[in-house]
């Protein structure tokens, strides 16, 4: 199965099986990042074994993907998603699973899109505006680079997507399905402020959990993120 989104670009994606075809996980990543990310790999296994057939996708412009890194923002990967929704046919449950700024893109299209049932935040974003003030305000649009890498240049379109959007707080007053919020304590690219401003706001099914002394990858604590995300799907999805 090949998944384009409305652009006509190709969304790279991964599959990892489990015995039940009846529910699907979905797992994207985040700023700078793709599929194939180790974080993202292993994650995917952990919760193949557990029993959820698991995607790993790689957004537009990202790893292999079709597209370009440059146009690459929050609301064009909201539409990535879609697209790939579009293609799980049948009778599919779907669990999304958002790191990072993949966060914010699970909390805007949960808003909109009845299709996901289950979300997981990991160090998932929320004050978008104060992420790319904070990280990049000392860069000069479509001249500069994030984190000074030149494969990941900083556009204009980014950052002002990441401006308008200003906070996911207001998509997510109506948010009634489950929500796993993950984040580590010394977390210095997305705040662990972002989780717990979120975790306040939810008004259905919620936990938030701090892993302490892990960053923003979960270095050392990969098993215990999977094991919280597995309990999760466990008991509501």
């Amino acid at each position: 199965m090949e998944i384009h989104n409305r652009h006509g670009e190709k969304i790279d994606y991964a599959l990892h099986d489990a015995d039940t075809d009846e529910k699907l996980v979905i797992l994207a990543h985040g700023v700078t990042g793709d599929k194939d990310r180790e974080f993202m790999v292993e994650l995917a296994t952990m919760l193949a074994a557990k029993g959820y057939p698991t995607m790993r996708i790689s957004f537009a412009g990202c790893g292999q993907s079709g597209g370009d890194f440059r146009e690459a923002t929050i609301s064009k990967e909201v539409e990535d998603l879609a697209a790939v929704l579009d293609q799980v046919k049948g009778s599919k449950k779907i669990a999304y699973i958002g790191y990072s700024m993949g966060g914010a893109v699970g909390a805007l299209s949960a808003a909109k899109d009845d299709r996901i049932s289950v979300l997981i935040s990991l160090a998932g974003m929320v004050d978008t505006k104060g992420f790319a003030e904070r990280e990049f305000g000392d860069e000069v649009p479509d001249q500069g680079f994030m984190w000074e890498d030149e494969s990941t240049p900083l556009s204009q379109r980014f950052m002002d997507d990441l401006t308008r959007i200003d906070t996911v707080l207001p998509a997510v007053k109506e948010h009634r399905i489950p929500w796993l919020l993950l984040h580590g304590s010394e977390d210095d690219v997305v705040l662990p402020s972002d989780s717990e401003t979120l975790f306040k706001h939810l008004k259905g099914k919620k936990k938030h959990v701090v892993i302490e002394g892990t960053d923003h990858s979960f270095a050392g604590h990969w098993e215990r993120a999977a094991e919280e995300t597995a309990d999760w799907l466990d008991t509501h999805f």
